[in-house]
Formats: C-alpha cells, structure tokens, sequence
C-alpha cells in the first residue's frame, strides 16, 4: 500500500484491509472483487491485484509461510527488488539494502552521488554502494533498525524539497549538506511526457438507484474495477443509448482526474432507465446494496456519492 501512497492515506485502507483479511489465507481465499472493493478509492490497483495473487502464491507454493529471502521474495507478485529487501531485513534481518525514493534521496546527499539515476547503470551502483555501507553485525537488531531508519530519515528529514539540515544525524558527514546544496541531489534528468485524454461515461441508472456497470478490462486504465461503460466520443456514446431516450441524456461538468502520467478528463452523461432496459452494451444492472461493495475507480465512486 505504502508503494506510490503516503502513509496518511494510507493507515485508513490498511486497517479496513486487515480487518477484512487478517492473514494471508484469508486474502488468498478472497475473490479479486472483495479485494477491489477494499482499495476502491487507494489508486494504483494493480498493487492490489498482485497482492491478491501473491497471497495466493504463498498459500501454495509455501504452505502459507512467506519465504525469508529478498531473493524468493522478488519471485512472488508485486514484489519487486526494493520491496523484498524491505520484507527480507525488516521482517527477517536480512542483509540487504532498500533503494526506494526516500532511500535514493538519503544516499545520493550523504555520498555526493551526483550521477544521473535515469541510467540503469548508475542506479546499480547506488545500489551496489547501499549495500556496502549495510550494518555487519548483531543483524537481528542492526537491519531492522537501520532500515527502518534510512526510510524514516528520508520520509521526516531529508525530504524532497525543504530537508530540515539542520535537525539530521547525518549533518557533519553528509556531502550535500557540507556542499550547502541538497537540492541537486537527486540527478534524474530524464522525465516522462504527460499525456492526456477525454472520456465519455455513461452513467445509466435507475430510479430506485441501480446502476449500469461493466469490470473494466485488463490491461487498461481501472483494469478489474466496476466502472460506467467509457467511450472515446459523444457520438459513440450516442450509440449505446436506445433511442427512444437519446432526449433524456444529462451533460454533467467535465472532471479531471490525475493520474501518474495522464490527466483525464471525464464527462459524465447520466440517464435514467426503467430497470426493464439497458444500454446497447456489455454490462449489467447493479443495486445500491451491490455496487456499494464493488471495486470502483475513486472518480466514479466520487460522482455517486455527491449526486
């Protein structure tokens, strides 16, 4: 959860998450829905479609006992090398180095490590170079700590753009620091363009509050979530919608939706249909009582809530 997402939005999902699943067999015994319906709203949701699979994977191929190592550990779903040796030396002390954003942040403006980190060879050797400043003994306590702490320093203290210099451990050794110039730390030169595109939504309901809904496929934008049937134009819209109640379509306000490297901008056409008709497409009618526990994106949970 903690991946792309700040702890603070976080704390809320995670403690719905585990109340609903408490330990891995029980999101491993979950439909992908239930799963979706907890995240609804936390972005990023091929994490929680990993994660599914992952619990998955641990109740079969290890018996329900996660392994040990930042090496097995990177075989599982979602887990990728930073997050494995995280799990490996928080939860298992092994030694093994974390390089996420915070950590890259940390020890770029400790050792002055001013090369472009947009180059996969000079990525590794930051990483080459975590591990060599890793804890050598009494590992049990050592890596848990220092883990834990590298990733606290860089989430309170070192953080991206006012670091707090002045209150940091690491002051007197810290070449950017020492440099007066943390801010050029990290390099990363390269950036991915932002795209953006319009979509058209149809949101078709009923009056006793049903809705139309489709899973939205996979790969893709929302993949696995129940979501309006979306459409690239108004004509194409158009076509979806019996004629006989064309005249009935409501032009909503354009939303905007932000997402990593894409704005979108959504506009909602609602119309209203006896439950005894549907749109010209794929999908189904929902009741309040189901659809209110379906993996929904946060935009369209976002519109019912506020109509």
């Amino acid at each position: 959860m903690l991946q792309q997402t700040q702890v603070g939005t976080v704390l809320a999902y995670f403690e719905r998450f585990l109340g609903k699943f408490p330990h891995v067999a029980a999101l491993s015994d979950a439909s992908l829905d239930e799963v979706l319906g907890l995240w609804s709203g936390l972005g990023y949701y091929s994490r929680a479609r990993n994660m599914h699979r992952c619990a998955q994977e641990v109740m079969h191929r290890y018996a329900g006992v996660f392994p040990q190592t930042a090496q097995q550990l990177q075989a599982l779903p979602g887990i990728g090398p930073s997050t494995a040796a995280a799990i490996a030396s928080l939860c298992f002390s092994e030694r093994v180095a974390i390089l996420d954003g915070n950590v890259k942040r940390v020890l770029t403006r400790y050792l002055g490590f001013a090369s472009d980190l947009s180059v996969a060879g000079n990525e590794r050797q930051l990483w080459q170079l975590a591990n060599s400043l890793l804890p050598h003994t009494d590992l049990i306590n050592a890596m848990p700590r220092y883990t834990q702490g590298m990733m606290d320093l860089g989430a309170t203290l070192c953080t991206l753009r006012k670091p707090a210099c002045a209150s940091c451990p690491l002051q007197n050794r810290c070449v950017a620091n020492l440099q007066s110039n943390p801010l050029a730390f990290p390099v990363k030169t390269r950036r991915i363009k932002r795209s953006a595109q319009s979509i058209w939504m149809l949101w078709a309901r009923t009056d006793e509050g049903a809705l139309w809904l489709e899973p939205r496929p996979t790969p893709g934008v929302w993949a696995g979530l129940y979501c309006f049937t979306l459409f690239d134009t108004r004509q194409a819209l158009l076509a979806a919608v019996p004629d006989a109640y064309r005249v009935h379509l409501i032009d909503l306000p354009v939303v905007k939706h932000v997402l990593t490297h894409k704005d979108l901008h959504l506009h909602p056409v609602q119309l209203e249909l006896p439950g005894t008709c549907s749109p010209n497409v794929s999908g189904a009618w929902f009741e309040p009582t189901q659809w209110e526990q379906l993996g929904m994106p946060a935009p369209v949970r976002k519109l019912l809530h506020s109509s």
